[in-house]
């Protein structure tokens, strides 16, 4: 079935029929194409020689799920023996096979040739009671039976004839039996069986695309609902295959899905720039290399960004060409779903970056001029596509683009086990300026002319299908403009999101590091950033950079901060230093104030020291910069610093619950001495990012006084700091001053940049 109103003749071409466009076309009228565009195109399998086809009607083959079950190879007239033995009472099996007796024979009475012709014949027809009693008269001589008897039961009342019930006995009788559906399976094959019998018309494996014949002449295009399609075949047309393992080849689940935590720690991965040659890896290279380095660094969630099918590499996925197929240049579809399956074997949870605000304007792979209209799945004229990036934008007021889409969220799931979604560029999508516009958080700019309401309905349909459907799902907003209600359920007027992104901590922390010296830096600044919405505190996702800062033309933070080291033009062990400590700063805070969810992309967490560029003409299609330095991780040194450091953070989460717990408020910012320290929970988060002051015994309050254990510490030797808190610093008491609002106060060593967690361990009363 295809959608293509616009098109006016459907065939479907591949090499299981030399690419005929008119062996496998589309019947006439409504049994062919209906009147909402849908095609229709019957494809049968071929009977095998020497095969004969099923005689019973209610035979079914379980051609999708489950496989094997019912290839047994017991007779069907075997089986219906066998359920006359051990199920059905002598009598009662008469009624099973002849169960339209009954109708047929009343159809005949008043219908047939020999019934009434005129109301006259018809004659007027008895009331219940004198039927009733005929029908008694004529059976009193009838044998026993074993079949349901009914009977009157007036209780002494006035006859009615809602009192006709069944037999008392008999119905308790028929409550206790068990339906017979194990009998009924067993008359299901699999299709294990069916192969056997039936060779399949289109062999897995084959070749194919969908042909039009539209207005402006014939088109080949890929199927929209293609599930595996090869985007550029070496300068050939592009193509769908059919996927469609035999059953002894198709991939079987071993894990069942993880239990969603608390607290996400999402790594974000892209498949191909994760091996360590340059080269387009694959889903089992990121198998064997990647999922253990992320169980092993911590994290209990990985995004995938560029899984989508789109023909380009360099677009890195955001310009989706085909939104149910996994892209084929990492591997086939049982391929991913290997990798799903060890992910949660790992127990990680598995969440996809979803592409619905746009979509690629490719017209040979992608949806553009679909049926040889511009209004097919788009908007007409300026509307239909994207301010500034060139793509194309979908209808959402269209039921059938709704369909498309609402479909495609839950192929994922249901096809793929995929945990969750994060919906990437929401602005794109939410206005008909794309977001492209100066917004002061007035709520006059999220209700005005330039707002797609029909894009707000789809939101609010996708969240509630996924919701209802796979109640355990998460999904994510990426929203540059913050959307009041975005995360707000949806029967309070909301659009459902579990979570939504804080895009502007990446850009506070991008902006710090290449322009503002280290002496100017803004605590209050760094505070009400990170803080964001309180409104949303619970329902945030963080991160200090993400793929954006590493690909999208600009550099990771371990370029920024250790660049010039590489170059040798400037002190290297200051550099090295001050690199280092910005490093795992930036990481502590943002993780621990931010919001109940944390992201990092992959490699950012050990300071990898190139940016991600991926093959274009402008680099002569190098692979060069696109993949991932593991090799780093197997030296002493920076890099395995910086990893222990952040595996010993994400430790300090699972232990300490550190991002489910509540944030009262920050309650010390120090802009001249560049302090920060705040409480969450049973811990306490104290920052000197003071390039050259350190404090001896700096106070800080505390609510509850008692004896504070450090139980992380940025300067530690062991994450290349200088190890300037001896151990004896470790354990600190409270003092009985207020301090910052609070009952009590803490005095701690802060040397220039570096942070400590503190974490009371002896509560002491007054």
């Amino acid at each position: 079935m295809e959608w293509a109103p616009g098109a006016r003749y459907c065939a479907l071409v591949g090499d299981f029929n030399g690419w005929s466009p008119t062996e496998n076309c589309a019947r006439e009228g409504h049994f062919g194409h209906d009147d909402y565009g849908y095609w229709f195109i019957i494809l049968e399998d071929k009977l095998r020689d020497g095969e004969k086809p099923d005689e019973l009607y209610f035979q079914q083959y379980n051609y999708i799920d489950d496989y094997d079950k019912g290839d047994s190879g017991v007779p069907i007239e075997e089986i219906f023996k066998k359920a006359n033995d051990e199920y059905w009472e002598p009598g009662e099996d008469r009624f099973i096979k002849n169960r339209y007796e009954i109708p047929a024979k009343l159809y005949e009475q008043i219908f047939g040739p020999n019934g009434p012709q005129t109301l006259e014949e018809l004659e007027e027809i008895p009331d219940a009671e004198t039927r009733y009693k005929a029908w008694k008269e004529q059976h009193k001589d009838d044998l026993p039976s074993n079949t349901p008897c009914y009977d009157v039961i007036d209780n002494g009342k006035e006859y009615d004839i809602f009192n006709v019930v069944l037999d008392p006995v008999s119905q308790e009788k028929f409550r206790a039996k068990k339906p017979p559906l194990a009998y009924w399976l067993e008359t299901r094959k699999g299709r294990q069986a069916w192969l056997k019998k039936y060779s399949p018309c289109i062999p897995h494996g084959s070749k194919y695309r969908v042909y039009f014949n539209t207005p402006s002449g014939p088109l080949e295009r890929v199927p929209a609902w293609a599930t595996y399609v090869q985007p550029d075949a070496e300068g050939e047309q592009a193509f769908a295959i059919h996927w469609d393992p035999p059953p002894e080849y198709a991939y079987k689940w071993k894990n069942s899905r993880p239990k969603v935590p608390k607290s996400l720690r999402i790594y974000e991965c892209h498949v191909g720039i994760s091996g360590s040659e340059p080269k387009i890896s694959s889903f089992s290279d990121f198998i064997e290399k990647v999922l253990p380095h992320v169980k092993e660094a911590g994290y209990n969630t990985i995004q995938l960004i560029g899984v989508i099918e789109h023909k380009d590499y360099f677009t890195v996925g955001y310009r989706a060409t085909n939104l149910y197929a996994v892209s084929s240049r990492y591997g086939t579809p049982d391929d991913f779903k290997r990798l799903v399956d060890e992910a949660h074997g790992l127990g990680l949870l598995v969440f996809l970056d979803i592409v619905h605000s746009y979509s690629a304007a490719d017209e040979m792979v992608g949806l553009s001029l679909f049926d040889g209209t511009n209004d097919c799945y788009f908007h007409t004229g300026k509307r239909g596509h994207h301010k500034y990036w060139g793509t194309r934008m979908f209808k959402y007021g269209d039921l059938d683009v709704l369909h498309f889409l609402l479909s495609n969220l839950n192929w994922w799931p249901t096809e793929y086990q995929i945990d969750g979604f994060h919906f990437h560029s929401l602005s794109s999508m939410m206005y008909t300026h794309n977001g492209f516009a100066s917004f002061t958080g007035d709520l006059e700019e999220y209700c005005n002319q330039y707002v797609d309401k029909d894009a707000l309905l789809y939101l609010i349909l996708a969240n509630e299908i996924l919701h209802a459907l796979h109640p355990d799902i998460i999904t994510i907003a990426e929203d540059a403009t913050f959307y009041p209600g975005l995360c707000e359920p949806t029967s309070q007027g909301g659009l459902g999101f579990d979570y939504c992104v804080n895009l502007s901590v990446s850009e506070m922390w991008s902006s710090f590091l290449e322009t503002v010296p280290d002496h100017d830096w803004s605590m209050t600044k760094i505070v009400n950033t990170l803080m964001g919405n309180r409104k949303f505190a619970d329902k945030t996702l963080v991160y200090a950079e993400n793929h954006n800062q590493s690909i999208s033309g600009g550099r990771s933070f371990a370029e920024i901060l250790f660049g010039e080291i590489r170059d040798g033009s400037h002190d290297t062990e200051k550099l090295l230093l001050r690199g280092c400590s910005l490093h795992k700063m930036i990481r502590l805070i943002t993780l621990t104030i931010g919001g109940r969810a944390y992201l990092n992309f992959m490699g950012n967490e050990f300071g990898h020291p190139e940016r991600v560029e991926f093959p274009m003409p402008s680099n002569n299609f190098s692979f060069s910069l696109a993949k991932r330095r593991w090799d780093l991780l197997a030296k002493e040194g920076l890099h395995r610093n910086l990893f222990i450091f952040d595996k010993d953070l994400m430790n300090l989460d699972e232990n300490e619950r550190v991002l489910t717990r509540v944030l009262l408020s920050i309650h010390h910012v120090n802009d001249d001495n560049m302090v920060i320290a705040y409480l969450r929970g049973p811990l306490l988060f104290v920052f000197n990012f003071h390039p050259t002051d350190s404090y001896e015994g700096y106070r800080i309050g505390v609510e509850e006084a008692g004896e504070y254990q450090l139980v992380l510490n940025t300067d530690e030797i062991k994450y290349g700091g200088q190890g300037l808190i001896k151990d004896d610093q470790y354990l600190r008491k409270t003092i009985s001053k207020r301090g910052d609002g609070l009952r009590n106060c803490l005095e701690v060593p802060m040397p220039s940049r570096t942070a400590q967690v503190y974490k009371l361990s002896r509560i002491l009363r007054i």
